[in-house]
């Protein structure tokens, strides 16, 4: 009476549970993330619909409304209107109570109709999906009583509880407030760890912050993205196929001037330009500033690398303040700082003024940045020249 169709032993059933749960996962990532919400790759109509199955039946969610929750936190990302920000709401909220987040923003008429354009809506969505999305969990319990007896509720359990835990509270929560940084884009996304595993790829969340339209979320030679994994084996079976990933910095021999491929280069690739800024210019500086101060001047310099990479609009007041300090104390970095805020300014405007204005800003940077006497600052607008979309 207390077994079901299958019997195994302890460590079975675990293993059984993480498999599962694992393929919900890809199915959030694959499906719902990369291939709906940012349309980032097109999957064959089976694969596709086995996903739809599988989310009916062990999450109960809503292909649009999810879709239009995370495409709103994208518009709105870290304000007031961000569905679940734990910059605005607090950690605690997020991580523990994100589902209760995601299910008031989903209730919204207007987030619907302004965000879940282009979500499934045929016959089986319209009637069954979305109308009776709590008889897929229910049907799910019985298949696993079915399978596992009394070891199917547990199990039943633990895939409910799978996402609202990971995605909605481990994601949403810790993805937004503490990790590390490959890019400083304007939200406070942070990868929580550089093995995307556990969560599908979904733990290298800045790197999917700053190339949102990616289907590849790893970055870094060193990052492990198991979601990508999974696409590239479907595409290999023509069951799905890759629209975009980041794009990579192509390099020439150092050009006598910056040309409009070099402009359209630097734009392409301005995160990463900025990251390699922040390492080649910023770092070099700082730590030969630190050098130069006696032992009790150095406290100045704490955590003055994140005050220097910083994206601006996530520093509050009193990082403000500490950031200025620094700057006062060091004619160095307030160049180097200056020359970075300055070159963020050109890309700021690149859908408000011609290229021809923007191609000359970026030569005016250029030109100013080697003469401005810092030798990190010299070489790095040497060889900014050397962005390419055409390499030889």
């Amino acid at each position: 009476m207390l077994d079901g169709l299958v019997q195994m032993p302890v460590w079975g059933y675990v293993v059984t549970t993480l498999l599962l749960t694992h393929v919900t996962i890809a199915a959030v990532t694959i499906f719902l993330h990369r291939h709906q919400a940012h349309r980032a790759l097109d999957l064959h109509p089976i694969v596709s619909h086995f996903f739809r199955l599988w989310l009916w039946l062990t999450t109960g969610m809503r292909t649009n409304e999810w879709v239009a929750v995370h495409r709103k936190h994208h518009a709105r990302c870290e304000t007031d209107e961000d569905p679940h920000s734990p910059q605005i709401v607090g950690i605690n909220m997020v991580l523990w109570l994100g589902v209760l987040l995601y299910r008031r923003e989903a209730a919204k008429a207007d987030t619907l109709e302004k965000y879940s354009k282009g979500t499934p809506n045929d016959w089986l969505e319209r009637n069954v999906y979305n109308p009776y999305c709590f008889v897929g969990v229910f049907t799910m319990l019985a298949i696993d009583l079915v399978l596992f007896g009394l070891a199917g509720i547990g199990i039943w359990a633990v895939q409910m509880l799978w996402i609202p835990f990971w995605a909605a509270g481990v994601i949403n929560g810790i993805g937004h407030y503490w990790g590390y940084r490959n890019y400083e884009c304007a939200d406070a996304s942070t990868n929580i760890v550089p093995w995307g595993i556990v969560i599908g790829g979904e733990e290298m969340h800045n790197n999917h912050h700053t190339y949102p339209s990616s289907a590849k979320f790893s970055s870094k030679w060193w990052e492990f993205d198991i979601g990508w994994v999974y696409i590239r084996l479907m595409s290999a079976l023509g069951l799905a196929r890759v629209k975009k990933v980041p794009p990579m910095p192509q390099f020439v021999p150092i050009k006598p001037i910056v040309d409009m491929d070099t402009l359209r280069a630097v734009l392409v690739n301005r995160f990463r330009v900025m990251s390699h800024y922040c390492k080649d210019v910023v770092m070099p500086v700082l730590v030969e500033e630190k050098r130069k101060r006696k032992q009790s001047a150095r406290q100045l310099f704490k955590h003055a690398r994140r005050l220097l990479v910083r994206h601006e609009s996530l520093l509050d007041q009193e990082s403000q303040h500490k950031l200025e300090t620094l700057l006062s104390t060091s004619q160095q970095l307030r160049i180097v700082y200056v020359y970075k805020q300055r070159l963020q300014e050109i890309w700021k405007r690149r859908s408000a003024i011609e290229q021809e204005t923007l191609l000359h800003a970026l030569r005016e940077w250029c030109r100013h940045a080697e003469s401005a006497g810092v030798a990190a600052l010299q070489e790095f607008a040497r060889g900014l020249r050397g962005y390419t979309l055409n390499p030889a």
